[in-house]
C-alpha cells in the first residue's frame, strides 16, 4: 500500500503511536472493532491443555498441534503460546467485523419444512474478506515504518483468520473487543456477538488495550437453550455435542442420541447467540459481501435435497457453506427432513437412501424410520443428557 508524503512524515515511533496508527487504519479498512494485545501466554491459554485432555475438542485433532521443540522448554501445544511458533511475536492487532443482517433469527422461524443455515454463512466466505483487509493493514504498517530502526521495515507480520495456531478469542478479549461469554463467544456491549475475528501478529511492541469486564452476570439463557447441553459447564464448549461442529466439521454419521436435537439445523447453529440479551439490539452491517445470498435464509428443504454435487459447488462457490462437503450437506438435509415428521419428504428420503455414500444412506434410512413412527416428536426431544 503506497503512503503519501504526509503519512510517511507522520510515521509512528512509539508503542502508543503505533496503537493509534493501527486502530485508525483498521477503522479505515472497515473493521467495526480493533484493539491490541500483547503476544503473551495468557492464563486462559493455559487452560487449553485441560480442555483437550477432557476430550472436548471432538474430532478436531489439528487443535492439538504440538509446539516446535525448543531447548530447555517443556513440551506443549502451539496454541498455548504463539511465541512458540513465532518467537519474534510481540503484539497482536485484533479486528472484529460485523456480519449481522436484518433478517429474522433462528428462534423466530419454526416451519418444520424449512432448514436453518447459520447467519454467518449467508454471505461470502469471511476468511477471504477479512484476510484481504488484514493484509492491507499489514502493508500499511510496513510502509509506515519509514525505514527507521524502530519502524517495521525489517519486522515481520502474520495474518490469521481462524486458520492457524492462534486462539483469536483469547487475544481479542485481551485487546478489549469483548468479554468471553458463557457460550464461549465474545460479546461486545454495543455490537453483541455477531462479528468475525481476525488477527495481525507483529514483531514489534504496540501499546496494548485493556480487557472488558464479564457482563454475563447470572444469565444462563444460552446454556439452557442449547439443545444438547454443549455449554455445561459454562464458559466451555463440548465440541462433540455442539450442533455446529456436528453438521459442519464432523465427517461421519451424526451420533444417534443427538439426532433429534439437531432439529432443522442444516449448517451451523445460531441458538446460543439468538437467545442472548446482548444481541437484541445488535446493529446490522450494510457490507454487500455479508448480505444473504438468495434462498439461504430459512430455506425450504425439498429444493435443497434435489441439488446435484455440481449444483452444490456452483451455488456455494466463495461461500463458507462448502466447509460441510456435499455428502455432509446431504446427511444434514436427510436428518432435518426426518426431524420434520412431514410425509411429503418421503420420496426425497427414499432417493437419498439409495445414495452411493454410506453415511448419507444410513441417515436417510433413520429419517425414513422416524417418519414411519408418525405422530409428534417425542416429549423432551430437544434436550438430551
Amino acid at each position: 500500500m503506497a503512503m503519501s508524503a504526509s503519512e510517511d512524515s507522520a510515521a509512528p515511533r512509539t508503542p502508543a503511536a503505533w496503537r493509534e496508527f493501527a486502530l485508525a487504519r483498521s477503522a479505515a479498512l472497515g473493521f467495526e472493532l480493533a484493539g491490541v494485545a500483547a503476544a503473551e501466554a495468557w492464563p486462559e491459554l493455559g487452560r487449553f491443555a485441560e480442555w483437550l485432555a477432557a476430550g472436548r475438542s471432538a474430532g478436531m485433532s489439528y487443535l492439538a498441534r504440538p509446539a516446535p521443540a525448543a531447548a530447555g522448554e517443556p513440551a506443549g501445544y502451539a496454541r498455548e503460546d504463539i511465541r512458540r511458533v513465532f518467537p519474534w511475536a510481540r503484539s497482536i492487532v485484533c479486528c472484529g467485523q460485523l456480519y449481522h443482517t436484518a433478517q429474522p433469527r433462528s428462534i423466530e422461524r419454526t416451519d418444520p419444512g424449512r432448514g436453518w443455515i447459520s447467519r454467518y454463512a449467508w454471505g461470502d466466505d469471511y476468511h477471504q474478506a477479512l484476510q484481504s483487509r488484514l493484509e492491507r493493514l499489514a502493508e500499511a504498517m510496513r510502509a509506515a515504518g519509514g525505514g527507521s530502526k524502530d519502524g517495521c521495515e525489517e519486522d515481520q507480520f502474520r495474518v490469521y483468520v481462524d486458520t492457524g495456531p492462534l486462539v483469536e478469542r483469547v487475544y481479542a478479549r485481551r485487546a478489549g473487543l469483548g468479554w468471553q461469554a458463557k457460550n464461549t463467544c465474545l460479546i461486545h456491549p454495543r455490537l453483541g456477538s455477531y462479528f468475525f475475528l481476525g488477527a495481525l501478529i507483529c514483531s514489534f511492541e504496540i501499546a496494548a488495550d485493556s480487557p472488558l469486564p464479564d457482563r454475563c452476570g447470572s444469565c444462563r439463557r444460552c446454556i439452557e437453550a442449547c439443545p444438547t447441553q454443549a455449554l455445561d459447564p459454562p464458559y466451555q464448549m463440548d465440541a462433540g455435542r455442539c450442533l455446529a461442529y456436528l453438521n459442519i466439521e464432523h465427517r461421519g454419521p451424526i451420533p444417534e442420541p443427538l439426532r433429534a436435537a439437531m432439529g432443522k439445523q442444516i449448517f451451523g447453529c445460531d441458538i446460543c447467540q439468538d437467545v442472548c440479551p446482548w444481541n437484541r439490539k445488535a446493529p446490522v452491517t450494510l457490507r454487500p459481501e455479508f448480505q444473504p445470498r438468495p434462498g439461504l435464509v430459512d430455506p425450504e428443504l425439498e429444493g435443497l435435497a434435489g441439488m446435484s454435487e455440481e449444483d452444490y459447488r456452483r451455488r456455494f462457490r466463495g461461500s463458507a457453506m462448502k466447509r460441510a462437503k456435499y455428502t455432509g450437506w446431504l446427511r444434514n438435509l436427510a436428518l432435518a427432513m426426518g426431524n420434520s415428521r412431514l410425509e411429503r419428504f418421503r420420496p426425497a428420503l427414499e432417493r437419498l437412501a439409495g445414495h452411493a455414500d454410506a453415511v448419507v444412506r444410513e441417515q436417510a434410512e433413520w429419517s425414513l424410520a422416524r417418519l414411519a413412527a408418525g405422530g409428534e416428536a417425542e416429549k423432551g426431544q430437544g434436550k438430551v443428557r
